[in-house]
């Protein structure tokens, strides 16, 4: 089941017409990295702790009665795209907005094609996500949130770890989108050699601050990314692209960009073991 349901993830945004630019025959994402977590890891208990993320945030037997895995699924963002976003330095390129807005469509038809797939083997599977009592949280001891977090879900799922900027860090880097389903199906978990929460992220260790360099609205800082700020001027460059562009959520992205995690896992300093949860 689980290399099965790999494969088929990874054939679906290979071969969809809908991970496609609307001018060209070139993807918003290339394969996808998928893992799973267990249902019952006691990470997803934590995250109801204020300081994590707030008791708010749903555990996943609560969105699927029985749940025995979480699936996660990376989806790197396009190398070309991520040039064209390097080169800009107070709003999104074009192609950067396309994959916001409908890259991140493709997404959403790419988590109901996942619970669809596990429905027809017998397993109910929830897209938490898209559930109707999913919800963001405006204000919470750690900032804006919601009621579950994808990116909480990759890490439980051992795909990478967290960054000063609020980003995932992963295998093939910071820059992409993520989603995830919760099922009933029984499939092994991937969380093995989980890295510390901050393990990936340079500036813990003194090797990198890039992101706050790229931030145009000076929304990351030494103390972390000011969600606040973030979404402001996310707001204000929406109000200016959306219409010019027909972008939805254009985004912006910079800080995912032109930094030393922007495709891959930074190296280590020499002598600098990895640590593991």
């Amino acid at each position: 089941m689980n290399e099965a349901l790999r494969a088929e993830i990874a054939r679906f945004v290979r071969e969809s017409p809908a991970n496609r630019h609307p001018d060209r025959d070139a993807p918003y994402f290339d394969a996808p990295l998928v893992g799973v977590a267990a249902a019952d890891d006691p990470l997803f208990e934590r995250y109801r702790e204020p300081e994590v993320v707030g008791p708010f945030h749903r555990t996943p037997r609560e969105i699927v009665p029985g749940a025995a895995s979480v699936v996660v699924w990376v989806l790197p963002i396009a190398a070309p795209t991520r040039r064209s976003n390097r080169e800009t330095k107070e709003r999104p390129s074009l192609d950067w907005a396309r994959t916001r807005s409908f890259g991140e469509a493709f997404n959403i038809a790419l988590r109901k094609h996942v619970v669809g797939w596990l429905g027809e083997r017998g397993h109910a599977a929830v897209a938490p996500l898209l559930a109707p009592d999913w919800r963001e949280v405006s204000q919470s001891a750690v900032g804006r949130a919601s009621t579950w977090s994808e990116r909480h879900a990759a890490y439980a799922a051992g795909l990478g770890s967290f960054s000063l900027s609020d980003g995932f860090i992963t295998a093939a880097g910071i820059a992409h989108r993520l989603g995830s389903v919760v099922t009933t199906a029984a499939l092994p978990p991937t969380s093995a050699g989980r890295p510390q929460p901050m393990d990936h992220c340079g500036y813990f260790d003194g090797r990198c601050s890039a992101c706050i360099g790229r931030c145009p609205a000076g929304a990351i800082t030494a103390r972390g990314h000011d969600k606040d700020r973030c979404s402001a001027y996310l707001d204000a460059l929406k109000a200016t692209l959306a219409p010019q562009w027909e972008t939805p959520q254009p985004g912006c992205g910079l800080c995912q960009v032109q930094v030393p995690c922007e495709g891959r896992i930074p190296p280590k300093r020499k002598g600098q073991a990895r640590t593991t949860t």
